[in-house]
């Protein structure tokens, strides 16, 4: 399931698949996965993204938009946003404090 999820993790991955793929209801899995992680899946595969987003920022290559639209933004504002209320800073801020 964390394999899948981290396979497809530049995708918008419905409970409803989850939670097919582990054979429970979808209110099952969620309380099962929330059990096991600490938190819900969607709140797992935001961070997951998030993540991947933070070793992406490192390579100067590829621009903020294009890391978030990789990642299945589909605005670099909400790349943006999601980005700040997981680490407290923007995208931009956290790739300068890296160099």
């Amino acid at each position: 399931m964390l394999d899948y999820i981290e396979e497809n993790v530049d995708e918008q991955i419905p409970l409803e698949t989850l939670a097919k793929m582990a054979r429970l209801s979808p209110h099952h899995f969620c309380r099962a996965f929330r059990q096991s992680l600490g938190q819900p899946p969607g709140r797992y595969h935001g961070q997951r993204r998030v993540e991947r987003a933070k070793t992406l920022l490192g390579q100067q290559t590829l621009s903020i938009t294009e890391i978030g639209l990789s990642l299945g933004y589909s605005e670099t504002s909400s790349f943006t946003a999601a980005f700040r209320r997981a680490t407290g800073v923007t995208p931009t801020t956290f790739r300068r404090r890296m160099s």
